[in-house]
Protein backbone atom coordinates (compact mmCIF):
# COMPACT_ATOMS: atom_id res chain seq x y z
CA UNK A 1 0.00 0.00 0.00
CA UNK A 2 2.80 2.48 0.96
CA UNK A 3 4.93 1.42 -2.32
CA UNK A 4 6.53 4.43 -4.09
CA UNK A 5 6.56 4.38 -7.60
CA UNK A 6 7.90 6.98 -10.07
CA UNK A 7 7.56 8.93 -12.74
CA UNK A 8 9.38 11.83 -14.40
CA UNK A 9 8.36 14.97 -16.54
CA UNK A 10 10.72 16.85 -18.62
CA UNK A 11 9.87 20.62 -17.52
CA UNK A 12 11.00 23.44 -19.08
CA UNK A 13 14.28 23.64 -16.65
CA UNK A 14 15.09 19.68 -16.74
CA UNK A 15 13.81 16.46 -15.97
CA UNK A 16 12.11 16.21 -12.38
CA UNK A 17 11.86 12.97 -10.92
CA UNK A 18 8.14 12.54 -9.19
CA UNK A 19 8.11 9.95 -6.55
CA UNK A 20 5.06 9.15 -4.18
CA UNK A 21 2.74 6.64 -3.04
CA UNK A 22 -1.31 6.06 -3.64
CA UNK A 23 -1.87 8.50 -0.87
CA UNK A 24 0.79 11.42 -1.47
CA UNK A 25 4.27 12.26 -2.90
CA UNK A 26 7.14 12.40 -1.24
CA UNK A 27 9.60 13.18 -4.20
CA UNK A 28 10.25 15.97 -7.26
CA UNK A 29 13.77 16.26 -7.81
CA UNK A 30 15.54 17.07 -10.45
CA UNK A 31 17.74 15.08 -11.97
CA UNK A 32 21.03 15.74 -14.00
CA UNK A 33 22.33 12.59 -14.09
CA UNK A 34 21.63 8.73 -15.45
CA UNK A 35 22.39 7.14 -12.18
CA UNK A 36 19.90 9.03 -10.51
CA UNK A 37 17.25 7.01 -12.91
CA UNK A 38 14.93 4.44 -11.77
CA UNK A 39 12.28 2.78 -14.25
CA UNK A 40 8.76 4.30 -14.08
CA UNK A 41 6.93 1.75 -11.92
CA UNK A 42 3.34 1.08 -11.51
CA UNK A 43 0.00 2.88 -12.84
CA UNK A 44 -0.48 5.60 -10.14
CA UNK A 45 -3.11 8.63 -10.25
CA UNK A 46 -1.59 10.65 -8.10
CA UNK A 47 1.62 10.46 -10.30
CA UNK A 48 -0.22 11.97 -13.29
CA UNK A 49 -2.09 14.62 -11.15
CA UNK A 50 1.17 15.89 -9.90
CA UNK A 51 2.70 16.20 -13.48
CA UNK A 52 -0.58 17.52 -14.19
CA UNK A 53 0.19 20.30 -11.76
CA UNK A 54 3.74 21.21 -12.82
CA UNK A 55 2.83 21.29 -16.44
CA UNK A 56 -0.38 23.89 -14.90
CA UNK A 57 2.61 25.94 -12.72
CA UNK A 58 5.09 25.78 -15.50
CA UNK A 59 2.58 27.05 -18.10
CA UNK A 60 1.44 30.09 -15.46
CA UNK A 61 -1.81 28.80 -14.86
CA UNK A 62 -1.17 27.21 -11.33
CA UNK A 63 0.18 29.05 -8.13
CA UNK A 64 -0.12 26.31 -5.24
CA UNK A 65 -0.44 22.78 -5.53
CA UNK A 66 -3.13 20.78 -4.25
CA UNK A 67 -1.61 17.25 -4.36
CA UNK A 68 -1.29 15.60 -1.20
CA UNK A 69 2.62 15.85 0.15
CA UNK A 70 4.72 13.46 2.49
CA UNK A 71 8.29 14.06 3.39
CA UNK A 72 10.09 12.21 6.88
CA UNK A 73 12.41 14.21 8.76
CA UNK A 74 13.23 15.70 12.09
CA UNK A 75 10.57 17.71 13.65
CA UNK A 76 12.59 20.68 13.11
CA UNK A 77 12.73 19.96 9.45
CA UNK A 78 9.13 18.93 9.14
CA UNK A 79 8.65 22.65 11.10
CA UNK A 80 10.69 24.85 8.32
CA UNK A 81 8.87 22.52 5.19
CA UNK A 82 5.55 23.37 6.76
CA UNK A 83 7.18 27.47 6.64
CA UNK A 84 8.27 27.32 3.04
CA UNK A 85 4.33 26.59 2.45
CA UNK A 86 3.65 30.24 3.82
CA UNK A 87 6.02 31.92 0.97
CA UNK A 88 3.55 33.38 -1.17
CA UNK A 89 4.13 32.53 -5.09
CA UNK A 90 6.56 35.57 -6.85
CA UNK A 91 7.58 36.63 -3.30
CA UNK A 92 11.12 35.78 -1.60
CA UNK A 93 11.90 35.94 1.80
CA UNK A 94 16.03 35.29 3.32
CA UNK A 95 17.02 32.57 5.97
CA UNK A 96 17.22 34.99 8.84
CA UNK A 97 13.47 35.80 7.91
CA UNK A 98 12.82 32.11 7.75
CA UNK A 99 14.40 31.40 11.20
CA UNK A 100 12.67 34.62 12.60
CA UNK A 101 9.55 32.92 11.00
CA UNK A 102 10.11 29.52 12.93
CA UNK A 103 10.32 31.55 16.22
CA UNK A 104 14.21 31.67 16.78
CA UNK A 105 16.45 34.25 14.75
CA UNK A 106 19.44 31.72 16.29
CA UNK A 107 18.60 28.40 14.10
CA UNK A 108 19.31 30.54 10.56
CA UNK A 109 21.83 27.53 9.67
CA UNK A 110 19.57 25.15 10.77
CA UNK A 111 16.90 26.43 9.21
CA UNK A 112 18.86 26.85 6.07
CA UNK A 113 20.25 23.05 6.06
CA UNK A 114 16.42 22.09 6.61
CA UNK A 115 15.54 24.00 3.70
CA UNK A 116 18.68 22.15 1.82
CA UNK A 117 16.96 19.01 2.93
CA UNK A 118 13.55 19.41 1.01
CA UNK A 119 12.73 16.37 -1.16
CA UNK A 120 9.84 18.56 -2.83
CA UNK A 121 11.08 21.32 -4.81
CA UNK A 122 9.16 23.71 -6.37
CA UNK A 123 5.68 22.08 -4.40
CA UNK A 124 7.11 22.87 -1.36
CA UNK A 125 9.03 25.79 -2.54
CA UNK A 126 12.53 26.06 -1.18
CA UNK A 127 13.82 28.36 -4.02
CA UNK A 128 11.90 31.14 -2.48
CA UNK A 129 14.32 31.65 0.19
CA UNK A 130 17.42 33.51 -0.67
CA UNK A 131 20.80 35.54 1.42
CA UNK A 132 19.80 38.22 3.30
CA UNK A 133 21.74 40.61 1.33
CA UNK A 134 19.49 39.75 -1.73
CA UNK A 135 21.50 37.34 -3.33
CA UNK A 136 20.86 34.00 -4.31
CA UNK A 137 22.26 30.73 -2.42
CA UNK A 138 21.92 27.59 -2.43
CA UNK A 139 19.91 25.24 -4.51
CA UNK A 140 20.04 21.85 -4.90
CA UNK A 141 18.94 21.53 -8.18
CA UNK A 142 21.29 24.48 -9.05
CA UNK A 143 21.36 28.57 -8.78
CA UNK A 144 20.52 29.04 -12.41
CA UNK A 145 17.20 27.24 -11.53
CA UNK A 146 16.80 28.45 -8.68
CA UNK A 147 16.57 32.57 -10.84
CA UNK A 148 14.52 31.17 -13.64
CA UNK A 149 11.97 29.52 -10.83
CA UNK A 150 12.00 32.64 -9.17
CA UNK A 151 11.64 35.13 -12.53
CA UNK A 152 9.12 33.10 -13.61
CA UNK A 153 6.51 33.30 -10.40
CA UNK A 154 7.89 36.85 -10.72
CA UNK A 155 6.79 37.83 -14.21
CA UNK A 156 2.94 35.78 -13.78
CA UNK A 157 2.65 37.62 -10.08
CA UNK A 158 3.82 41.01 -11.05
CA UNK A 159 4.54 40.98 -14.96
CA UNK A 160 8.21 42.07 -14.17
CA UNK A 161 11.08 40.34 -16.89
CA UNK A 162 13.56 40.10 -14.43
CA UNK A 163 14.27 39.63 -10.60
CA UNK A 164 17.76 38.98 -10.83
Amino acid sequence: MNEVNYTYYKSPIGTLKIGGTLQYINQVSFIDSQNEYVQPSGNNPLLNECVEELIEYFNGKRRSFDIPIYQKGTDFQTKVWSELLNINFGKTISYMMLAKRLGDPNCIRAAASSNGKNNICIIVPCHRVIGSNGQLVGYAGGLWRKKWLLEHENKIANGVQTLF
